[in-house]
């Protein structure tokens, strides 16, 4: 598929606008400028006040004023270093013209005596006289028309200037063409959306601040075209592993009764309509690519089981997924009862199976004598084959590809694919990182869970909480002790936290263990394993145990300066205590003084366990590409929309692409046609090719 060629002017180098040479073609880049249409997504962030005035005493100074003026004297330097002084005089008032390191010649040139000249910059007052110095603009009174009322602001870098952004902006507008229309007609009328060339010339010619906001309507419709190109390149990515048939898969629901009556409580609503959503795409011929997305203690764990079993009732077999080793055998312990109750055989495939004992479970597996399967990433070695599989849950504690679903995906001839989140995602983002996905959510705690106490320590009382950790102890029970991230290096967190382990150990004795990532991977195993046997009763680790620890009978939750963390992490550890039937304790220890953002992260986490309510203060406070680690995330880099104040844009881009899809699914209608134009425009190759491809 090629480029259409009426986006070739848009396409073409930099170089060919006027007044951009090799050098600041070079500098461009570091604004993310490559070719034209680059300029057309580079919006001003905002705008200087140039309309015109009689007099700089229509303005309170320090203000920038665009006045006409008379050119008097041109008062030279008398020693080297001090400025050149130009007097000139408004309708009112006579103020100086200041410049510094300035030649002459050029001055006499740019303001001859006698002349009017019209001039534009901030004015200030200094020992009582007006002074403006080193004007942004001069212009003859003809030229005068070249001064927009309201200028924009654009963002710079090194080696570019506003006026070589306003010119090769405006260059880059000349070249744009009328392009058909991709929105949907009655959604563009509902929010007076202005068309695509419209909006483009109007965020760059703003009349006022108001053109600047988000709100705006020229800037609502081209985050709008952002987000809609984003959602169809998810909507196509969807559709090309539908396309893939999956096997339809129906319960019986003989398994799923036995373990439900071993039980010892009920499942919530949220749990039985999660399934409900699961079982119904199992169901189908189809591809199953859907999230299950719970808070902290939600009971993602039976629903994924639950759903693992309709697998083996429709007679194939399942495998649940886990980003390491430990989890993956904490996965196994808490299904083990689950297995037993409902008469399936699971077992553990990890990449310590070695031998003959590893060449039996291969062997049970291709036969179809394991029902079910728990592993970490040696399930992907080429010679790990089922018998027939037909679902695989991925817990997704480490941002599992595309790529990798696809993977899994053809293990099985088309398993379907249901991935587990513990991380609360608010609705706008769980979109733009899972639009591929359909989504399920578990917003209600199991029966039987305890509240967590969260209070605020400052570090100065340090002591008092070794002394209640030493009593707690002693009554046997047992606690976490996670130490802070210091800076990104992982020898200073590690360094951090061998010191508080060796405190802790003179106060507390033998029963304080260590777990840190430069543990070896063996070592850490055997620590994590001695604290969940209950040998060790207190577990000094930095952020390794955010993920999935499951000890029930760790009630006490300490994190050394609070403050250093975000909210999402410190509501990840807070969830690995209150397990079990016992109250829990989470103490978060920061160092005083708070900032304000600091005070209002611990603040939020005190009142409130609810992790939606939480990544949704979260969002407000951290902005989106914080929130999910950009780096790590694939959290698409929006250049106009803005995750934090666009959010509702999100949800109605996705229904529309999908929609679109739906009704178009190879882009071939006028106004699909117009969404390849789109998709081109913003860089969507990978949509392109799925396009080609389809």
């Amino acid at each position: 598929m090629s480029r259409p060629e009426l986006l070739f002017p848009l396409f073409a180098g930099l170089e060919t606008l006027e007044g951009v040479g090799p050098k600041s073609a070079k500098a461009f880049n570091g604004l993310g400028v490559e070719r034209p249409k680059d300029l057309l997504f580079l919006l001003p962030h905002s705008g200087v006040d140039r309309s015109r005035r009689a007099s700089v005493r229509e303005v309170v100074a320090p203000a920038t004023v665009t006045v006409e003026v008379e050119v008097g004297a041109h008062l030279p330097p008398r020693q080297k270093g001090r400025p050149y002084r130009v007097t000139v005089r408004d309708a009112l008032v006579e103020f100086q013209l200041v410049f510094f390191h300035a030649r002459g010649d050029f001055l006499l040139r740019l303001l001859p005596p006698g002349e009017r000249r019209l001039v534009s910059g901030k004015v200030e007052i200094f020992d009582g006289i007006a002074q403006m110095v080193h004007p942004d603009h001069v212009l003859r009174p003809e030229e005068a028309g070249e001064l927009p009322a309201f200028e924009p602001v654009y963002p710079l870098v090194a080696g570019i200037t506003q006026k070589l952004v306003a010119k090769a902006a405006a260059a880059a507008l000349v070249r744009v063409p009328e392009l058909p229309e991709w929105i949907d007609g009655p959604l563009k009328a509902k929010e007076g959306w202005p068309d695509w060339l419209a909006a483009v010339q109007a965020v760059h010619r703003p009349a006022g601040a108001a053109d600047l906001a988000p709100s705006a309507p020229a800037r609502q419709r081209l985050a709008y075209d952002e987000l809609f190109a984003h959602q169809l390149t998810l909507s196509l990515a969807r559709a090309s592993q539908k396309r893939g048939k999956g096997h339809a898969s129906h319960g019986t629901g003989r398994l799923q009764d036995k373990v439900l009556k071993s039980l010892p409580y009920k499942p919530t609503a949220a749990q039985i309509r999660a399934l409900a959503e699961i079982a119904g795409d199992l169901a189908q011929p189809l591809r199953m690519n859907r999230l299950l997305q719970g808070d902290v203690g939600a009971g993602k764990t039976l629903v994924a089981f639950l759903a693992l079993l309709i697998a083996v009732e429709a007679g194939g077999q399942g495998v649940m997924m886990a980003p390491t080793e430990i989890l993956a055998r904490q996965h196994l312990e808490g299904l083990a009862p689950l297995a037993v109750a409902a008469g399936v055989r699971l077992e553990l495939l990890t990449g310590r199976d070695k031998g003959a004992e590893r060449e039996a479970k291969l062997a049970d597996l291709a036969s179809g004598a394991i029902d079910l399967l728990v592993g970490t990433h040696a399930v992907f070695q080429k010679d790990v084959v089922f018998h027939d599989l037909r679902l695989a849950v991925v817990d997704e504690q480490h941002r599992f590809g595309v790529a990798q679903r696809m993977e899994l995906g053809a293990k099985g001839q088309a398993a379907d694919v249901l991935v587990m989140t513990a991380t609360p995602i608010p609705r706008s983002l769980a979109l733009a990182s899972y639009g591929d996905m359909d989504i399920s959510v578990l917003d209600e705690k199991p029966a039987g869970r305890q509240p967590i106490r969260t209070a605020l320590i400052s570090t100065a009382r340090l002591e008092e909480v070794v002394t209640h950790l030493a009593q707690a102890v002693a009554e046997g029970r047992q606690a976490y002790w996670v130490c802070p991230l210091v800076e990104e290096s992982e020898l200073v967190d590690y360094a951090s936290a061998e010191e508080r382990f060796a405190s802790l150990r003179a106060a507390l004795g033998p029963e304080v263990g260590l777990v840190h990532g430069q543990l070896p991977a063996a070592e850490k195993d055997a620590a994590m394993a001695r604290f969940v046997a209950g040998e060790t009763k207190v577990l000094v680790a930095t952020t390794v145990i955010e993920v999935g620890v499951n000890v029930p009978n760790a009630t006490i939750m300490v994190v050394e300066r609070a403050e250093a963390f975000g909210l999402a992490q410190l509501h990840q550890l807070r969830g690995r205590v209150g397990r079990g039937s016992a109250a829990s304790t989470c103490l978060l220890l920061y160092q005083a003084p708070l900032s304000e953002s600091g005070e209002r992260r611990l603040k939020i986490l005190r009142d409130t366990e609810d992790g939606f309510r939480i990544a949704e203060e979260d969002l407000a406070m951290r902005g989106a590409g914080d929130l999910i680690g950009t780096a790590q995330s694939g959290l698409p880099h929006f250049r106009i929309a803005d995750m934090e104040r666009q959010a509702g844009l999100m949800a109605v881009a996705q229904t529309d692409a999908r929609r679109l899809l739906a009704d178009d699914p190879d882009l071939s209608s006028p106004r699909g046609q117009a969404a390849r134009l789109l998709l081109w425009l913003l860089d969507q190759d990978r949509a392109i090719r799925l396009l080609a491809v389809g």
